[in-house]
């Protein structure tokens, strides 16, 4: 077994040259180009010992580098080696300019079943060359097995819709399009389509497979062991659907020659458009169908998610006012805060799994905005200190995601410090609050949480928001409060966070997080077009040591009062007296 990364490193780098290559690219994304991948695809871990969720290494005969984005630039540091590694920002010194610094001449290899179309053409004027099986894993000799867990079916009661009526949602796409069917790789698509849930993820609740929608609303769904899914599951799914082998899919794509295959150039892997080319088939490159009605959730999944997050929010009081109790002592760790926060979710009705690793970092640690704390990184948490407190639940009924930032104590906060708090506040407030026209995207509106940080000459390296899916993924397309996002329109339904952050390297980082559900705003006097607002399903106080009222507009601190109000109307007659208390206390008006 080899045990370092340099002995990993040189591994790969004899396999390349028996294979007669010069270089490889090894991405964090696994055949479906998910952000989390099962244990069989943590190929960039394995090779760098980078743990976070994007990033794309690439290996030349005397040198590497890895490329990751802002909310990894300083655990990228502690996790690779810099004598091995270079480091660099995905975005600022993307990987199609270093190769064309450095792979002048040279013969690239990739594996096409890991990268999309769309990426490996920014890579034009480089040699590539596609290289099946992946050497990797060719020198990966503990590489973990496929996962086998079973498929399940998600009833009605919480999808909110059938999936006949999904998929003929679906096809009814193609057929307005001229399509004969559509390539689905997104393991999330299929799931949601067909209402499946699995496990073969530790925090997403999907089996991983790929799908042939035809323009009749008939499906072939492809996974490995296909044995794993169970007769309920089969009769759920009916006879318009079959379950096949992952390895019937060259011969299933051959069988489309002369078809029109829509495929999706961002969200599949390359293997798929090449070998229908090959087969004889017309690719027509468009979106996922499933991608937007995914993400705009159903009148079922909007209640859904209301009730999973006041689930969730009876967990998060238990743990905020247990920290509050305990903190200022001293003796709480970074990785028993996270514990003792799982333990309270593992307490509610219908917990599932927490939706991602908790992102649990004192002091300098919250500064590292995807930050981990495992057995080699956990500090103390401090008195006196900040600490910052990032995770979420999967529940049958929704998923949630909240980021509190909270002061240890004992005694206040610094001016300095409830200064930059306020301020990320007041652009969550911002954003939580705002009102707008119909059509307006996610890049449109990023801005809008940035202006408090802005005004003090601040900022922070990452998207104010993400989408969030129903029982499915923490991370969901297409639409995002950023300004490398798609403009694709806020729809009534969909679910976003809104998280904005400020990060001082070495001493702090600060991070405000709920999730809004996007609405029809009522009308106003000479309203001339459709306006949008936000619901706050996230229900859990802000933290007043850290908080600044005077820094508040007088707007502001009436939202602040009338939420933390309904907070404590909504959550505080769940709460066990101590709690309650301690609720009544943070929720006070300022």
């Amino acid at each position: 077994m080899m045990s370092t990364p340099a002995e990993r490193l040189a591994a790969l780098r004899s396999a390349l040259a028996g294979l007669q290559v010069d270089g490889f690219l090894i991405p964090r994304s696994d055949e479906h180009l998910g952000e989390y991948v099962p244990p069989s695809g943590e190929r960039l871990a394995w090779l760098s010992g980078f743990t976070g969720s994007a990033g794309l290494a690439i290996v030349l005969p005397d040198r590497a580098a890895i490329f990751t984005d802002g909310r990894y630039t300083t655990q990228v540091v502690a996790e690779t080696d810099g004598a091995l590694w270079e480091r660099r920002h995905l975005t600022e010194a993307p990987p199609e300019a270093w190769l064309r610094e450095h792979a002048e001449g040279l013969t690239i290899g990739y594996d096409p079943w890991l990268h999309s179309e769309a990426f490996l053409k920014r890579l034009a004027g480089v040699e590539l060359v596609a290289l099946s099986p992946n050497p990797l894993d060719g020198v990966w000799a503990e590489r973990p097995a496929p996962p086998t867990a079973a498929v399940l079916p998600h009833g009605l009661d919480r999808a909110g819709q059938s999936p006949e009526a999904k998929r003929e949602a679906a096809a009814a796409l193609l057929r307005q399009s001229g399509e004969d069917a559509a390539l689905l790789a997104d393991a999330h698509s299929v799931a949601w389509l067909l209402n499946l849930r699995g496990a073969d993820l530790a925090h997403t609740p999907v089996p991983l497979a790929f799908a042939l929608l035809g323009a009749d609303a008939s499906v072939r769904m492809f996974l490995h062991a296909p044995e794993r899914v169970p007769e309920a599951t089969r009769a759920h799914l009916g006879n318009r659907v079959s379950i096949e082998p992952r390895g019937n899919l060259p011969r299933a794509l051959g069988e489309l020659a002369g078809k029109s295959v829509r495929v999706d150039m961002d969200a599949t892997p390359a293997w798929f458009a090449a070998t229908l080319r090959q087969a004889g088939a017309r690719v027509v490159t468009g979106e996922d169908p499933t991608r937007l009605p995914r993400a705009t959730k159903n009148p079922t999944e909007q209640q859904g998610a209301r009730e999973a997050h006041r689930r969730d929010a009876v967990a998060v009081a238990n743990f905020l006012a247990w920290f509050a109790r305990e903190a200022p002592g001293g003796g709480l760790s970074e990785v028993s805060a996270a514990e003792r926060l799982l333990d309270e979710r593992r307490r509610v009705v219908g917990f599932v799994a927490e939706s991602f690793p908790a992102i649990s970092g004192a002091g300098e640690n919250g500064a590292i905005v995807h930050y981990r704390a495992t057995a080699a990184t956990n500090r103390t948490i401090h008195a006196q200190e900040c600490y910052l407190i990032d995770s979420g639940g999967q529940y049958p009924d929704g998923t949630t995601d909240i980021t509190r930032t909270l002061w240890t104590g004992p005694g206040p906060a610094p001016g300095a410090l409830r200064a930059r708090y306020t301020a990320v506040l007041r652009g969550h407030i911002a954003l939580a609050t705002l009102r707008f026209p119909a059509g307006v995207a996610g890049p449109h509106l990023d801005a809008i949480a940035r202006r408090p940080l802005w005004d003090a000459g601040l900022d922070y390296d990452h998207g104010t928001g993400h989408g969030v899916g129903s029982f499915l993924s923490v991370h969901e397309g297409p639409v995002a409060f950023s300004r490398a996002a798609k403009t694709v329109p806020i729809q009534p339904g969909m679910i976003l966070s809104d998280e904005p952050g400020y990060y001082l390297p070495g001493h702090y980082g600060i991070r405000i997080e709920n999730l809004l559900l996007a609405r029809a705003a009522p009308m106003q006097p000479d309203q001339a077009k459709p306006f949008l607002e936000f619901e706050t399903l996230t229900l859990a106080p802000y933290c007043r040591a850290l908080l600044e009222p005077g820094l508040l507009t007088p707007a502001e601190r009436d939202w602040v009062n009338a939420y933390q109000a309904r907070v404590l109307a909504e959550i505080g007659p769940l709460l066990e007296a101590p709690v309650r208390a301690w609720m009544e206390q943070e929720c006070a008006p300022l």
